[in-house]
């Protein structure tokens, strides 16, 4: 378990090589976009750039709201890193159901890793990231083989790891209870239920304050843990559900530094350099 104080320290110590200037100074990289087929992508490269590694972001919004726009300071604060950025639209509730949008997930990151090499990015070092319903969506296609060769996953406070569970333990309400409202889909549509004895990539989870995110996080970083897979569980007890997507790359280790973009920055570093 990472806590604030002793993260910041132990970044600061293993000096990463940061090159963060406040967001605020930071012009936003202006992206191309491309179609996929079911929707678009937009991919932000630094100019010249060869064989960096790639962050592939999937944005939340209760499975019905959201689109690719919303990524704050990521670009910025990754590209200054030396790392490429994709983030991707995917259709949403009620037009399509949850499964439908794992699979535009799945067919968004088979064509970035199809194209990117011509971007700067290299397809073998690719993270999948996700907010919120994007968390749920990466931890379910990434779970469950359908991100090929992915190098890691980020997951960024859910409570929909295990439906069975959650429902036992009362969540199944309101944005919940409208994307997941067939039970006998809990199954296929549960990250859990793929963690069945293989080793996954190594995996990131970050929980807010949001009630049941610290619960179900554990509980789902214990089950990968089982398997052998590498685990980082981040206590984001501090940030609410929104601030802990809204804060990554905002302030780099300008000012009081951001925890969660330090945890998230040497975790990147040490799975695909």
């Amino acid at each position: 378990m990472i806590d604030r104080r002793s993260l910041i320290l132990a970044s600061m110590a293993a000096m990463l090589p940061l090159r963060v200037p406040a967001a605020w100074c930071q012009p936003q990289p202006v992206p191309r976009t491309f179609d996929y087929g079911p929707a678009k992508l937009d991919i932000y490269a630094p100019d010249g750039a060869s064989g960096l590694p790639v962050v592939f972001f999937v944005h939340g919004g209760a499975w019905r709201l959201g689109n690719r726009s919303q990524v704050n300071a990521k670009p910025a604060f990754l590209l200054s890193n030396g790392f490429c950025f994709a983030s991707i639209d995917y259709r949403m509730l009620p037009q399509a159901d949850v499964a439908t949008q794992a699979a535009d997930v799945e067919k968004a990151y088979a064509y970035v890793r199809a194209n990117i090499a011509r971007h700067g990015g290299d397809p073998n070092r690719i993270v999948g990231m996700g907010h919120s319903a994007g968390c749920h969506l990466i931890a379910l296609t990434g779970m469950r083989g359908g991100l090929p060769g992915v190098a890691a996953l980020i997951l960024d406070d859910t409570r929909a790891y295990d439906l069975a569970a959650l429902a036992k333990n009362g969540g199944m309400v309101r944005a919940y209870a409208r994307a997941f409202s067939d039970p006998s889909q809990w199954a296929a549509l549960s990250p859990a239920s793929y963690v069945d004895g293989r080793e996954h990539p190594p995996t990131f989870i970050a929980y807010s304050q949001a009630a049941g995110r610290g619960e179900a996080s554990k509980a789902f970083a214990e089950r990968l843990r089982a398997t052998g897979t590498k685990v980082t569980l981040f206590d984001g007890s501090a940030y609410t559900h929104m601030s802990i997507n809204r804060d990554f790359g905002r302030d780099g280790f300008g000012r009081d530094g951001d925890a969660l973009t330090a945890a998230v920055l040497a975790f990147l570093k040490s799975t695909v350099g």
